[in-house]
C-alpha cells in the first residue's frame, strides 16, 4: 500500500524536484476498489466543516465530477459569498457508482461556523456520535437535544462521523478568534471519540501565482506552505495532515492535475476513515 509520504514528500527545502506524483489513474483504481475493512460499516461517513464559504459543498461537487468522470452539480453550491451559511441541514452525500450501486463512502456538510450565528459546537459533537439524524434542520438558536425529531437516540456504527475534515480557504484573511474556538472545540470533541482529523486548504490556485501557472508547483509554494504551517499551529492539525486542494467551480472540463490532488485528499479519507471503523 502507498504511503502519504510517498503521495506528498513533506515540504522541504528542496524545490528543485517535483514532487513524486501518484498517477492519477492509480488512485482513481484505489478508490474504486475500495471496500471498509469492517464488515458491519456501510459505508465510511467523512463529515466537512469549516468557515463560511470555504469550499465544502465545492469539495463534494468535484469528488463527484472526477469520480463520474465529468462535471456534475450534486450539492448545491452558493456563488453569493456573505457571512450566513447556504448550508442549513444535516444532509448525507452519496456518490453513484455504475448501476445502482453507490461508494462506500459518504459525505455530511454542515452549516458554516460563523461568530454569533451558524451551527451550534454542540450539534456537531451530536452529529461526530451518529445522533443527528439525514436533513436535520440546524437551529441557530437551540441545539438539538434527546426527544426532538431529529435525535437519533440508538445510531449505529454507519452513523458514526469516521473522519473529521476541516476546510479552509487559502484567500482567507487570518481567521477570526470566535470561529477558530469553535474549531478547536470540534475537534477535541471528534479527539476524544479517537475520530482521525484532516484539513484540506481550498483554493491554493488563486492564493498563489506559482500554484495558478501550474498546479504541479503546489509544494514548491513557500506561500502556501507558510498558510499550512500556520494553520496547523492555529488549529493543532500535523502538516501531513493538511492537503491543499482546487476544488473545481468555473470548469467545463476536466483537468488531470486537478483530479489527481482531490483523488489523494479522497484516498487518504477513506483510509482514515477505514482505519478507525476497524477499530470499533
Amino acid at each position: 500500500s502507498l504511503s502519504h509520504s510517498s503521495l506528498f514528500p513533506i515540504m522541504g527545502n528542496n524545490h528543485h524536484q517535483p514532487a513524486p506524483r501518484k498517477n492519477k489513474d492509480e488512485l482513481l483504481q484505489y478508490v474504486k476498489n475500495f471496500q471498509p475493512q469492517n464488515e458491519e460499516v456501510k459505508a465510511i461517513r467523512v463529515l466537512l466543516h469549516g468557515p463560511v464559504g470555504a469550499g465544502k459543498s465545492s469539495f463534494i461537487n468535484s469528488v463527484n465530477n472526477v469520480l463520474q468522470g465529468r462535471m456534475t452539480n450534486r450539492a448545491l453550491t452558493s456563488t453569493i459569498t456573505s457571512d450566513q451559511s447556504f448550508t442549513k441541514e444535516y444532509k448525507t452525500y452519496k456518490i453513484k457508482k455504475e448501476g445502482r450501486e453507490v461508494y462506500p463512502f459518504v459525505f455530511n456538510d454542515v452549516m458554516g461556523l460563523e461568530e454569533k450565528t451558524g451551527v451550534k459546537e454542540e450539534d456537531i459533537k451530536l452529529a461526530l456520535k451518529g445522533h443527528v439524524k439525514d436533513n436535520y434542520k440546524f437551529n441557530p438558536v437551540a441545539s438539538l437535544s434527546e426527544g426532538d425529531h431529529g435525535y437519533n437516540s440508538s445510531p449505529s456504527i454507519s452513523d458514526r462521523v469516521h473522519v473529521l475534515v476541516c476546510i479552509y480557504d487559502a484567500n482567507a484573511a487570518q481567521m477570526k478568534l470566535p470561529v477558530l474556538q469553535k474549531m478547536r472545540e470540534i475537534r477535541e470533541a471528534a479527539s476524544e471519540l479517537g475520530i482521525p482529523q484532516m484539513a484540506i486548504l481550498t483554493h491554493i490556485d488563486s492564493a498563489c501565482g506559482v500554484t495558478e501557472k501550474n498546479l504541479r508547483n503546489v509544494y514548491r509554494s513557500k506561500h502556501l506552505k507558510k498558510k499550512m504551517t500556520d494553520f496547523s499551529a492555529s488549529l493543532g492539525i500535523p502538516m501531513n495532515c493538511i492537503l491543499p486542494m482546487k476544488n473545481y467551480s468555473h470548469e467545463t472540463q476536466l483537468n488531470p492535475d486537478v483530479d489527481t490532488l482531490i483523488l489523494s485528499a479522497l484516498r487518504l479519507m477513506i483510509d482514515f476513515g477505514d482505519d478507525y471503523t476497524d477499530t470499533l
